[in-house]
């Protein structure tokens, strides 16, 4: 028995995987071991850095912080969806005067560093410090640029003879395209739109460079008055990871229930989809 990649190991390999795999084990808890004791050392786990985390009224201000996040992460979200459906299908377009902006559009979004986006999108507008629509507009355009070339890359994964069928019974292009590839190039892209997402709720951190509103505005607002950097970093760094995880979750779900069985990758890497995840029409198509 064996399988595409390699041969299952044998009892003498197996042995020496057990070995190293406990090798591993032991030394990853001696680093382990070596970080709390340096941070002891350090005076890093004395509660008074750790108690604001403990106080309802700086709780109040992180989940204050938390909820401006999720807002900004789901607007930006949806923003970019419907950026992306649109310039995704004008990419696609037989018309030079719809397709060749859109992939300006693309091009140009795509490359500009998100960063950037968002601080020349305040200073421009002259936003006041403390609103989230530069944070939202910048996350809007760059994740729609990117779910653009996700959207084209979907529809041409369609197998052709599936528009070619639907030409073939009178069906004009965006009855082709509405109908028959569009739904069917959703269930091929929903794992990478999942990714995606996530990308753009971890970016909402980014709004700290302008001081949106958000979780990390309201954790530089507690690390200024303890000077609990590191402790607010772990704080922060454990909400946006149970956020991530729980999008994941979803997407996981969605792809199930709509698409057949997929990897999804947290960071927006390559998405690989199991047999039988919807490529073909129901009932055989035309």
């Amino acid at each position: 028995m064996s399988n595409v990649l390699f041969d299952l190991p044998g009892p003498k390999a197996a042995r020496r995987h057990r070995i190293i795999g406990a090798l591993t084990v032991i030394g990853l808890m001696a680093i382990a071991a070596v970080v709390v004791w340096k941070l002891q050392s350090e005076g890093e786990l004395e509660y008074a850095k750790w108690e604001p985390f403990f106080t309802p009224a700086y709780i109040n201000v992180l989940l204050e912080g938390l909820w401006k996040t999720l807002l900004a992460g789901l607007i930006a979200i949806v923003g970019a969806l419907i950026i992306g459906a649109v310039f995704g299908v004008g990419k696609l377009s037989q018309h030079r005067w719809l397709r060749w902006p859109s992939w300006l559009f693309v091009e140009f979004f795509r490359a500009v560093p998100l960063l950037m986006l968002i601080i020349f999108i305040w200073s421009v507008q002259g936003f006041p410090l403390d609103t989230i629509v530069p944070l939202v507009l910048g996350l809007m355009l760059y994740n729609g640029a990117v779910l653009a070339e996700v959207f084209r890359a979907g529809v041409n994964a369609v197998p052709p003879g599936q528009a070619e069928a639907a030409y073939a019974v009178g069906m004009r292009k965006n009855q082709v395209m509405r109908i028959i590839q569009m739904p069917q190039a959703i269930k091929i892209m929903l794992p990478s739109i999942i990714s995606q997402c996530i990308v753009a709720l971890k970016d909402t951190s980014l709004g700290y460079y302008i001081l949106a509103p958000g979780l990390t505005f309201a954790g530089r607002g507690v690390w200024r008055e303890f000077r609990n950097y590191l402790q607010t970093g772990i704080v922060l760094a454990i909400i946006y990871i149970v956020l991530n995880l729980l999008l994941y979750a979803l997407g996981v779900w969605l792809q199930r229930r709509f698409g057949g069985e997929s990897k999804i990758d947290l960071v927006g890497g390559i998405v690989q989809s199991q047999p039988g995840g919807g490529a073909a029409m129901p009932g055989g198509g035309f």
